[in-house]
């Protein structure tokens, strides 16, 4: 029984040349995980580099910037450093939109919203200018004496040859706008083109100092014109009345019954025209009036003088033509 036992051993151990290895003697390389597959950069990735500044050329840090992609959907955000700039890395090729949050500056605006073409393998660099905010006019036109504010002034503001700005003061002598401003501290020239009614031109011209975002106050001074031309509204409707004459216009001689204006006849009249005057009568027919209240009278009277002086020249001629015959009897 035992050697049985040891004559089967011995077949196992003879009949077995070959060992086979066993798993743990293979050798063993990791799988890389599909984490470390997403941090490697795609080989056609790009980025975007921003750098901020003022409309005077100096950087402007913690401006803040938001990156969409072309689905709207945020693809990355930021403030700019130091320097004034910021990156976002690894973008994917495509068509982006940056907006500007905040210019991280009390005197500063942020600039409009943009696109951004990102390109495979390459830096897409961008300057933004972040422009100043306008300075607050207000403008008064006042009386140089009293100090009341006058509406109706209208001032040119400007630098140098060019006119930023014109105002013109209300119903209140008042008026405000908002002034471009290109620089920290800037100065405006301020001229006076037409001056309220009944007043002088404003003819010097100002000199003001403006900030980004400040309040300016700005002050032109007026005096009323010495000899203003009259109002054509103020003109009279009413024609004035000469006085003796009535305001009805018919004039101030009494009418005679007739209705004809002609006086009546004087005595000494009738007695010249008895006496044979051959001149001719003073016109019988209307005169014309002239609005005085004496025409008449006087019109009359100079017909009295005239048939006066008729009925003398005829008795003078009556008495040189009775000596003549008195001389023509005597010589013969």
């Amino acid at each position: 029984m035992h050697a049985c036992f040891i004559r089967s051993a011995a077949v196992a151990v003879t009949g077995t040349l070959t060992w086979a290895p066993t798993a743990s003697a293979q050798p063993f390389e990791p799988t890389p995980s599909a984490s470390a597959t997403d941090e490697t950069p795609a080989p056609d990735a790009g980025s975007v580099e921003i750098t901020t500044k003022d409309t005077a050329g100096d950087a402007l840090p913690g401006a803040a910037f938001l990156l969409l992609d072309s689905a709207g959907q945020e693809a990355g955000q930021g403030k700019t450093d130091a320097q004034g700039k910021l990156t976002f890395p690894d973008l994917a090729p495509g068509v982006y939109r940056l907006k500007e949050t905040a210019s991280g500056s009390p005197l500063h605006e942020v600039a409009a919203d943009q696109d951004v073409i990102v390109t495979p393998g390459a830096i897409t660099r961008l300057t933004i200018t972040d422009p100043f905010k306008a300075a607050t006019i207000l403008l008064q036109a006042k009386d140089d004496k009293t100090g009341r504010l006058l509406p109706g002034a209208t001032v040119n503001i400007g630098t140098g040859t060019s006119t930023l700005l014109t105002l013109t003061t209300g119903a209140k002598g008042t008026a405000s706008g908002e002034l471009p401003v290109t620089s920290r501290t800037a100065q405006f020239w301020v001229k006076e083109i037409k001056a309220p009614a009944g007043y002088d031109l404003y003819k010097p011209t100002k000199t003001v100092t403006a900030g980004p975002g400040a309040p300016v106050t700005v002050t032109v001074t007026n005096t009323k014109t010495a000899n203003p031309k009259p109002d054509p509204s103020d003109k009279a409707t009413d024609t004035p009345s000469i006085p003796g004459k009535p305001s009805s216009g018919t004039g101030g001689a009494t009418p005679s019954a007739s209705g004809s204006g002609t006086p009546d006849p004087d005595s000494s009249t009738a007695a010249a025209t008895s006496a044979g005057d051959s001149r001719p009568k003073a016109p019988t027919g209307s005169l014309a009036r002239t609005g005085a209240d004496a025409a008449p009278w006087l019109i009359g009277g100079a017909a009295v003088l005239i048939a006066a002086g008729g009925g003398v020249l005829a008795a003078a001629r009556r008495g040189r033509t009775d000596k003549s015959t008195d001389d023509g009897n005597i010589e013969s």
